[in-house]
C-alpha cells in the first residue's frame, strides 16, 4: 500500500498491529505448556477486535494449526483466506448448518444431548468436540452421567475430534475459587477415566484457557485455548498468576487531534457542559469516539497521550469524538497523534488499565472496537512511537 493510503487511514482513527508482538506471544505462551501441549487461538469476537482474518493468516503462516471462533461465520472467514489446520466452534451451531460444516471441515461443539442428536439428524457426518459441564454451569454435557458423553461418542453420524471443559474461576488464586478449579479438573478427569474403562477411546481434551495456562501451567492436555493472552494483554491489571509470561501488546488504538479551542474557567464543554474547567484551559477535539469503541463510561475519568504526555479525558465522550484537556501540553496541535491504547514515548495506556477506568475487563473492551476502524499492520519488536513511520507495512480494513 503506498503512502497515500496509509495517510488515509491516519486521517481519523486506527488500530496499529505489531505483528512481530504476535509471534513472540505464540513462543512464550507455547513455552509454558506442559509436554505435547498444543496451542488453540481464541480468535473469537473478531480476535478480539485485533482482525479475524489478518491475525488468522498470520498465526497460519507461523505454524499455529488449531483455531476457536464463536460461530460457523467466523469460521468460514478463515477458510476463505487460507487459514488450515482444526476450527473449533464454541457453542450452540444449529443443525442446519451441519453441510456447511462438512464443506469447510468446520468443527462444531456438541452443547448437550439433545444438540447432539438434531446433529446426528441432519445426515451430513461431522466432526464435534463434546463439552462437559463440571460445575460451570453454562452448557455442556453432564461429567458425572458418563452413559450421555457414551450415547454421544457413540453416535455414527459424529466424529467426535475432542473433549473439554470451562473453568469457571481459574482466574483467581483465592483459596475458594481454586479448591473449586481443582475440583472441576477431578471431575473431568473423572469422567475421561471412566470412559477409558467402558472402552471408550479418549481423544484430545482441553481445560485451559488464558489463566488456566498461567495459573496451572502443570495440566496435561491435548489443547491450551489461549484468547486474550495471545493479544499481549490480560484480562484485569493487577490480578496475580503462578507463572508471568513476557507478552507484548500487539494493538494499539490511534486518533487525531482536529482542532484545539480556547475555554475561559467557568465555561462548559461538550454535552450538558459536563467539564467546566476551574482556570483557563485549552481542550483538544480528539477524533474517535464510543462508535469506534471507545468506552463513554471514560468520560471525565480517562486519558490519552498526546506528544508523550498524559491528557485527560474532559467532557462526555461522543459518538465519534472526544475532548481531552491539553492546557499542561503547550506545544499540542491540530493534526498530532493521539494514543487511546497503546505507547507513546515513555507512557503506556495498556488495554486492561483503561479497561479498569471504563469499569470494565480487557476482553469487552477490545472486543467492542469497530470493525470499521482501518487496521495498519507493523513491523519491529516494538509498538512505533507517535508519529514514526518507518514500520508501516501494510494496510486493510478488518
Amino acid at each position: 500500500m503506498g503512502e497515500s493510503g496509509l495517510e488515509r487511514a491516519r486521517e481519523r482513527a486506527w488500530i496499529e498491529l505489531n505483528l512481530d508482538a504476535l509471534t513472540h506471544n505464540v513462543s512464550e505462551l507455547r513455552r509454558l505448556m506442559a509436554p505435547g501441549c498444543g496451542l488453540m487461538a481464541v480468535l473469537k469476537a473478531n480476535a478480539y477486535g485485533h482482525g479475524l482474518e489478518t491475525v488468522g493468516r498470520h498465526l497460519d503462516a507461523i505454524g499455529v494449526r488449531a483455531f476457536a471462533v464463536a460461530t460457523a461465520e467466523e469460521g468460514a472467514a478463515l477458510r476463505r483466506v487460507g487459514v488450515r489446520g482444526d476450527i473449533l466452534i464454541f457453542g450452540y451451531t444449529p443443525a442446519s448448518r451441519a453441510g456447511e460444516l462438512r464443506e469447510l471441515d468446520l468443527t462444531a461443539t456438541a452443547v448437550s444431548l439433545d444438540h447432539a442428536l438434531e446433529l446426528q439428524a441432519a445426515g451430513a457426518p461431522v466432526k464435534v468436540h463434546l463439552e462437559i459441564d463440571t460445575g460451570m454451569h453454562r452448557f455442556g454435557v453432564p461429567w458425572d452421567g458418563p452413559e450421555t458423553a457414551e450415547r454421544i461418542m457413540s453416535m455414527d453420524g459424529l466424529e467426535v475430534t475432542g473433549l473439554y471443559t470451562h473453568l469457571g474461576s481459574s482466574d483467581s488464586l483465592e483459596a475458594v475459587d481454586e479448591a473449586y478449579t481443582r475440583l472441576q479438573i477431578d471431575r473431568f478427569r473423572a469422567l475421561t477415566d471412566r470412559l477409558r474403562r467402558d472402552g471408550f477411546r479418549v481423544p484430545g481434551t482441553h481445560i485451559q484457557s488464558t489463566y488456566g495456562l498461567l495459573n496451572y501451567p502443570e495440566l496435561r492436555c491435548r489443547w491450551a485455548r489461549i484468547g486474550v493472552a495471545l493479544y499481549g494483554v490480560l484480562s484485569y491489571a493487577d490480578r496475580p498468576t503462578r507463572v508471568k509470561p513476557d507478552l507484548r501488546p500487539v494493538l494499539s488504538l490511534r486518533s487525531r487531534v482536529v482542532s484545539i479551542l480556547s475555554v475561559r474557567a467557568g465555561e462548559g464543554v461538550g454535552y450538558g457542559r459536563a467539564f467546566r474547567p476551574t482556570r483557563d484551559s485549552r481542550v483538544a477535539a480528539v477524533s474517535v469516539g464510543y462508535c469506534d469503541g471507545v468506552p463513554r463510561a471514560l468520560s471525565g475519568v480517562g486519558a490519552v497521550l498526546i506528544r508523550g504526555r498524559r491528557a485527560p479525558i474532559v467532557g462526555r465522550i461522543c459518538m465519534d469524538e472526544l475532548t481531552a484537556d491539553v492546557t499542561d501540553i503547550p506545544d499540542a496541535a491540530s493534526g498530532d497523534t493521539v494514543t487511546v491504547i497503546g505507547r507513546d514515548g515513555d507512557l503506556t495506556l495498556g488495554a486492561a488499565l483503561v479497561a479498569e477506568r471504563a469499569g470494565s475487563f480487557t476482553p469487552e473492551l477490545l472486543g467492542r472496537l469497530s470493525e470499521h476502524l482501518p487496521t495498519v499492520t507493523v513491523d519491529g519488536a516494538r509498538t512505533p512511537k507517535s508519529g514514526d513511520s518507518g514500520f508501516y507495512t501494510n494496510i486493510q480494513s478488518k
